[in-house]
């Protein structure tokens, strides 16, 4: 998640107007006025995988095993264009060998962002998972096929390599990874995805015992944006169950993880803040469509440069600015899973307070306050403080029309330039109201917002 298109403004803009009353002329006493800090911290989850799962089932058996000489395993995935997919799949009849792309992954989507179809062997490479010594394939007593039971054999404690690099152990003569492996990807419609995994019908070894088939075990995939999320080459096996898959075959304890770390990480955008006039409507008014003043630019890109350009121009507005750098950030940027935003303002009686960030992975909604703001002072003049998460709501601007939250291809993480997708002219509207068919958190699941009078 780290190639998020956000435009943040650099240098910080902040502006104070005073504010005249024509049913009050007089001059407010600076003793009246309270200082407040906001907190939004991203109490979300991070995960590591858009998509994950299991392939065990050769296409055309009833139950699940291994994929024998001629047969393969099948999925289908659901991709967008900042991802890459990511599997594994032992050698059976070795120890520890396994077949599978290298950290990068590979690339559903061409640079032009077009998805891609075809043969992408040539990206799959055979590892050693260094958790167990080498010994000769289909014939060493550790090896799969000839061990007394899973997880035997000489425990080794080195380094995924790829086999070519590894000088230690039997040393054998592996065919190269085409002439036992086939596999591909179809690009079926939209963002799915066809990924054919097969064993080769002439996939064989050549051993001290004679030729020996060279079967595929199942194995876990992953559609993931980062790099590295299955193993790292040169380093230990990170422990989460690559060793099953490629000592026994067993791909269910590597299923448990990806499928416990699969889901749709959401960061909160760059922000403005407004403090203003009660019951104006400085960002926006629920039901009518946007100003067309900078909302639009954070709701669809995380861009706060626009509508802090316009800030002194907003209704009601007595003061604003932008807040774009997490607590201990060296820079602006997204607010991801345990990172916080924070800004402080000076406030008095009669004064509300309006912000707005994009939630992120998604073509154009926002977390907002109502039009209206929060009310900063209640009516006997007590400065508000407290949690005021329940206060903040999730709202489409109207702009640009829906895709699915992190895989569409208009979709922030995954647009190939800012302010792409499909316009549309619809009223700013709370989520709950837009029947999209797309899942989305809920505010107190991702945010936790405090205001503190100081």
């Amino acid at each position: 998640m780290k190639n998020f298109k956000f435009i943040t403004l650099l240098s910080v803009i902040t502006l104070f107007a005073s504010c005249d009353n024509d049913d009050d002329n007089t001059t407010v006493d600076p003793s009246e006025t309270t200082n407040f800090t906001v907190s939004i911290e991203n109490i979300g989850s991070a995960y590591s995988f858009i998509d994950s799962g299991l392939f065990n089932t050769p296409v055309g058996d009833a139950n699940p095993g291994p994929a024998t000489p001629g047969k393969r395993y099948e999925f289908t995935v659901n991709a967008g264009r900042s991802q890459k997919l990511s599997f594994a799949t032992m050698l059976a009849a070795t120890n520890d060998l396994f077949f599978a792309p290298d950290g990068n992954g590979i690339a559903f989507y061409d640079e032009n962002g077009d998805p891609i179809s075809g043969d992408v062997t040539d990206q799959v490479y055979l590892w050693d998972a260094g958790t167990e010594v080498n010994e000769e394939p289909a014939v060493g007593s550790n090896t799969v096929g000839m061990q007394s039971g899973p997880d035997t054999g000489e425990v080794e404690n080195g380094n995924v390599l790829k086999i070519a690099d590894v000088t230690n152990g039997f040393m054998f003569d592996f065919p190269e990874v085409n002439e036992i492996i086939s596999v591909t990807i179809t690009h079926t419609e939209g963002t799915l995805f066809t990924v054919s995994i097969e064993d080769l019908a002439t996939a064989s070894l050549d051993t001290s015992a004679g030729m020996s088939v060279a079967p595929l075990s199942p194995g876990v995939y992953v559609v993931h944006g980062g790099a590295n999320p299955l193993f790292t080459e040169g380093e230990p096996d990170y422990g989460q169950g690559v060793e099953a898959i490629a000592e026994d075959g067993n791909a269910a304890p590597l299923g448990d993880y990806t499928a416990e770390n699969t889901g749709v990480t959401f960061p909160s955008s760059p922000g403005i803040f407004v403090v203003h006039d009660e019951n104006t409507m400085p960002l926006f008014t629920s039901g009518s469509t946007d100003y067309d003043l900078g909302l639009e630019a954070i709701a669809e890109d995380g861009n706060t440069a626009v509508l802090a350009g316009n800030l002194s121009g907003l209704e009601g507005q007595i003061s604003g600015d932008v807040f774009n750098t997490p607590l201990g950030s060296s820079g602006p940027g997204p607010l991801l899973p345990g990172n916080t935003y924070t800004f402080s303002f000076t406030a008095e009686a009669g004064n509300s307070l309006s912000f707005a960030s994009m939630l992120a992975a998604t073509n154009d909604v926002l977390f907002a306050t109502e039009d209206t703001g929060i009310e900063l002072f209640s009516t006997d003049g007590t400065p508000l403080s407290g949690d005021i998460t329940s206060m903040v709501y999730l709202w489409d601007a109207g702009t640009e029309v829906n895709e699915q939250p992190a895989i569409g291809p208009n979709t922030v993480t995954n647009q190939l330039e800012a302010d792409t997708g499909m316009a549309e002219t619809e009223p700013v509207q709370l989520l709950s109201n837009v029947n999209d068919g797309y899942d989305y958190p809920s505010v107190n699941t991702v945010l936790k917002i405090t205001i503190t009078a100081n």
